[in-house]
């Protein structure tokens, strides 16, 4: 079955060649001009991924992608923004998107990381690593024990997409939560920013991009407690690591 894309673009032109190219590459498109109609449309039947135009009348693409995310609705989006400064791109991520192309772009980028996107929600992930030793004070949660990775007083469930730092849950992004699954299956093994780029997305954005770092720091604010180590380590010029102690 084709995947379906529901794209969102107020531009005409830039609405027409992107729904065209994306046919020919094998996508199933809905396109709609505005966010009133990529809501009522993502309402109608949820696609397989969302691409959204940041700036568009009424409701922009940040507004809705905050709307569904509240809903629960974790679909993959992917944002269009001609906007270039790190705070803006940031507050795109902080709304819920997953990636970003900026504008004027190249399709073929696009398609890269719509099939990046699309890699992580159909199963590929970190699976296929060693697991780590089960940390001996892990809370009791609902499940089988053979579900769970954990390290350094975290414990996560892959399957239910839960995490517990002890026994306080925390609530996790899509990205943050394969972010952090695959630090835990790593524990004190220092991870190269290209590795992480690849496992994560799928796709390396070069040494000037900011996202690792966004959302490293988002993970460091839900893990982190007063007076205790910080997990997530900067390993300066190379990567992060989770440490055990």
């Amino acid at each position: 079955m084709p995947r379906t894309v529901l794209l969102a673009e107020d531009d005409r032109a830039i609405r027409h060649a992107l729904e065209r190219a994306l046919t020919l590459e094998g996508y199933e498109v809905t396109a709609v001009a505005d966010g009133v109609e990529a809501l009522a449309q993502a309402h109608r039947g949820r696609p397989d991924v969302l691409v959204l135009d940041v700036m568009m009348p009424g409701i922009d693409g940040l507004q809705v992608c905050r709307v569904l995310r509240a809903e629960g609705d974790r679909t993959p989006i992917l944002m269009l923004t001609a906007l270039v400064e790190t705070a803006d791109r940031i507050a795109g991520l902080d709304a819920g998107a997953d990636d970003y192309v900026l504008k004027p772009f190249d399709v073929e980028e696009v398609f890269a990381r719509l099939r990046a996107l699309l890699r992580r929600t159909g199963g590929a992930g970190p699976g296929d690593l060693p697991k780590p030793a089960p940390a001996p004070e892990a809370p009791e949660v609902p499940g089988s024990p053979g579900r769970y990775v954990e390290a350094a007083g975290l414990r996560m469930d892959p399957q239910a997409r839960r995490a517990w730092r002890g026994s306080r849950e925390l609530e996790l992004t899509r990205t943050e939560f394969e972010l952090l699954e695959l630090l835990v299956r790593n524990a004190g093994i220092v991870l190269d920013h290209s590795t992480i780029y690849d496992r994560i997305w799928g796709y390396d954005f070069g040494p000037g991009s900011k996202n690792l770092a966004v959302y490293v720091g988002y993970l460091r604010r839900k893990l982190d407690e007063p007076g205790a180590p910080q997990l997530i380590q900067t390993v300066r010029g190379v990567g992060y690591v989770l440490r055990e102690d």
